[in-house]
């Protein structure tokens, strides 16, 4: 049986009762979509090898250089960044999704409240078991996973950490 507080003001006890909030998992977006950048990176690689001081001039070299080193950048570094630069993580009571490198964008919603998630699939995430999770909590604008990988399974976590966190816990 759970004591109740000698002081009704003194909260602290009812705070105390419930378990720690813990990380279940962190992952972003599935990892094909660096699939380009790395395919630019190899044949950029293969042809600055081939073609780097096989001109007559020492400025074609450097241009070729300059070309090979922005390709490059907006081609392969950009997008690693942008892949990297955003994150989901599931606990016990939240997801949280953060996004940016400098500017940090933090949005989460809480297991607690009543929701809704769905999965959809587009393209080639049905073949790769990814998805878009959509957590619909009740306020205007959902929480959208883009394309996590093995979407069924987030989904899964997600809705048994939610009855989770809504079922009563009774200490003795």
């Amino acid at each position: 049986m759970r004591e109740t507080p000698q002081n009704p003001l003194d909260f602290t006890a009812v705070l105390h009762d419930e378990q720690p909030e813990r990380v279940v998992a962190r992952y972003r977006a599935h990892g094909r979509r660096l699939f380009w950048p790395v395919l630019v990176l190899v044949a950029v690689a293969g042809a600055s090898g081939y073609f780097l001081g096989r001109f007559a001039e020492s400025w074609q070299n450097d241009a070729a250089l300059g070309g090979a080193i922005l390709v490059v950048f907006v081609a392969v570094l950009l997008p690693v960044v942008s892949w990297l630069a955003r994150r989901y993580t599931l606990t016990t009571r939240r997801v949280i999704v953060t996004r940016g490198l400098f500017v940090r964008q933090r949005h989460e919603v809480s297991l607690r409240r009543g929701f809704d998630v769905t999965v959809s699939r587009r393209g080639l995430q049905a073949v790769f078991r990814s998805g878009d999770v959509t957590i619909h909590s009740g306020s205007e604008h959902p929480l959208v996973l883009s394309d996590v990988p093995d979407a069924n399974l987030i989904v899964s976590a997600i809705t048994t950490l939610g009855e989770q966190s809504n079922r009563p816990s009774f200490n003795s």
